[in-house]
């Protein structure tokens, strides 16, 4: 019952119609190549994977290609895009955009795209550093008074070492595969992560991001599959603080509606070939969990529990928090997509930016997410530059994030928003938008 807690929600879509998109060739990511990603049927059970030899066949629930994919953006033209979700101003977030691809890659300048693994280095050096000093201060002074910020401030930087190694994952660390894989196996295990089992179904989220079927996290419910859940599972779903504890539940059995496990290297996660990569991790993994059980046992569970437990839930908690509201809880609707209707491009301009205030530093910019998740190659400190390099181009459809104050307790009143209005999303269409339950925990009606 607990997996319910992980997935997602839209709008019954409105008659609209738009003009056709223009069309134009492919710009890849930052090298082109003959990849490209088509389904066989819109919502159906098969893609294929097309790399200029032949074409392979894989079931959606596979995480294709094998390497950290350059993915780019064939706009398709076609009779326009129906709803009547729009601002005050008539502009459609659901309406395809004017520009392609290639057209945001171009306006980033070339250095952006520049990775110094001297300089990933040492955000690395800065934040091991600091988590250990953290530890020490906290065990030298052992005073209640200090314990609750120790909590805090040790939780957020192990989300800051997640980031680390979400870079790594991602190979915008630097161009070194190995450098790649070592340092994201150090910096995911010790905080309970398995590196290559998240990394590659990472991949498979940026691969489908704003597809409502074949997102891989925080994808919406169908309307079905929300009315067959049982109260509980909906209260849980939808009431604080069960969602921000959601991430390791879904290491371990994934998202509702989808099997496998981030643990398993027979899971439906993976191909045969990444099979190796996955047990290295899940070794990894268990090394980190048997030397926190030995741990235990010098220094004693209690202490155990204030140096690593709690900030690790306070870690989780940073997780899904982020994670979450970079793809919901925006004053205007925002559009999941189905079949056709659904690309690259149009998924990507569905995230949002978020403004952490004094976190965005100490957790390397993730707040910038829509040209990450666009190009998640770019290095995270060039994230900043490479976002207003890209703003005049992407017009609209950018949603400048609102800003924060030193500490970012705005984003708490977007994210109790969004669980009270956005539940679950029409089975029908192919752009879609969030709909209300207004039975579930007071949520306002629905329009």
């Amino acid at each position: 019952m607990a997996g319910w807690v992980l997935s997602e929600c839209g709008v019954r879509p409105l008659p609209r119609i738009y003009a056709r998109p223009r069309t134009g060739p492919t710009a890849l990511l930052p090298n082109p190549s003959q990849i490209r990603l088509s389904q066989s049927n819109p919502v159906g059970s098969s893609f294929f994977i097309s790399t200029g030899c032949r074409e392979r066949n894989r079931g959606i629930k596979v995480s294709a290609p094998l390497k950290v994919p350059f993915v780019g953006e064939e706009e398709r033209e076609g009779e326009g895009v129906f709803n009547g979700v729009g601002n005050e101003d008539g502009f459609d977030p659901g309406s395809p955009p004017p520009f392609r691809l290639a057209d945001i890659r171009a306006a980033i300048p070339k250095h952006c795209w520049v990775k110094d693994p001297w300089r990933s280095m040492g955000y690395v050096v800065r934040d091991v550093v600091v988590v250990f000093g953290l530890a020490a201060a906290a065990a030298a002074l052992n005073s209640w008074v200090v314990w609750p910020l120790y909590w805090a401030a040790q939780g957020t930087m192990f989300w800051a070492l997640f980031v680390l190694g979400h870079d790594c994952g991602h190979g915008s660390f630097s161009s070194n595969h190995k450098l790649n894989s070592v340092v994201g196996h150090i910096l995911h295990s010790s905080i309970l992560v398995p590196y290559h089992g998240w990394r590659i179904s990472h991949r498979t989220h940026h691969q489908n991001h704003g597809h409502v079927e074949n997102d891989e996290s925080w994808h919406p419910l169908s309307e079905k599959i929300y009315k067959s859940l049982d109260n509980v599972t909906r209260m849980l779903r939808f009431t604080l603080p069960f969602p921000l504890l959601a991430y390791p539940i879904y290491l371990w059995s994934r998202s509702p509606g989808k099997t496998g496990s981030h643990y398993n290297p027979n899971s439906d996660l993976f191909v045969p070939s990444e099979k190796k990569d996955v047990i290295t991790s899940t070794v990894c993994w268990t090394a980190m969990a048997a030397l926190l059980v030995g741990l235990s046992f010098v220094m004693g569970p209690v202490q155990l529990l204030k140096l690593y437990g709690i900030p690790y839930s306070i870690f989780v908690m940073w997780l899904d928090l982020v994670t979450y509201l970079h793809h919901h809880g925006h004053e205007d609707k925002l559009p999941w997509y189905r079949g056709e209707e659904w690309s690259y491009l149009r998924g990507g301009l569905t995230t949002l930016d978020r403004d952490y205030g004094w976190i965005n530093n100490i957790h390397h910019d993730i707040g910038t997410h829509v040209i990450h998740h666009l190009f998640p190659q770019i290095p995270h400190y060039h994230l900043v530059e490479a976002t207003e390099a890209a703003k005049p181009v992407l017009g609209k459809y950018y949603r400048e994030p609102k800003r924060s104050r030193p500490l970012p307790f705005h984003l708490l009143g977007s994210l109790i928003r969004s669980m009270k209005e956005d539940h679950y999303v029409s089975d029908t269409g192919d752009v879609v938008y969030y709909q209300t339950d207004p039975k579930l925990n007071g949520s306002p009606k629905a329009d």
